[in-house]
């Protein structure tokens, strides 16, 4: 099976969410701080595209909904677009080569997406950028 592993960082501070040192799908995972009800924690997500596996050092019981923010610059990466499957908002992360992946904030919600803002420069540059294994 073809894996799609993407790499992402914060759209404000421009510093890189991948953790190298904590594998997740054995590829570096995507680290993010929530915050949910009264609880912090880091999160990790896999960086396989369509991969649902996470790490995190709070639980979050399913249909809960997380805020996401920079490990960095603590900004928050939450989007005012709404899931257009259970309506939370989505969270956003910006691929290294341009364009962005957005996410679905509710715990369990398997929506996401990638955007391109120039298609054909964007696509060219994804498909020469990563690599599917």
């Amino acid at each position: 099976m073809d894996k799609l592993q993407v790499n992402v960082k914060c759209p404000y501070c421009q510093r890189s969410l991948m953790d190298e040192e904590a594998l997740i799908d054995d590829y570096p995972s995507i680290k993010v701080v929530i915050h949910h009800r009264d609880k912090q924690g880091i999160l990790r997500l896999s960086s396989i595209y369509g991969s649902y596996t996470i790490n995190s050092e709070i639980h979050v019981p399913l249909d809960e909904i997380v805020l996401f923010f920079c490990p960095h610059c603590r900004s928050s990466l939450m989007v005012k677009t709404l899931c257009d499957k259970c309506q939370a908002p989505m969270t956003s992360f910006e691929l290294m080569n341009g364009g962005e992946v957005q996410i679905c904030s509710r715990r369990g919600c398997k929506k996401h997406l990638i955007e391109f803002s120039n298609l054909e420069q964007e696509v060219s540059a994804f498909y020469n950028f990563y690599k599917v294994y």
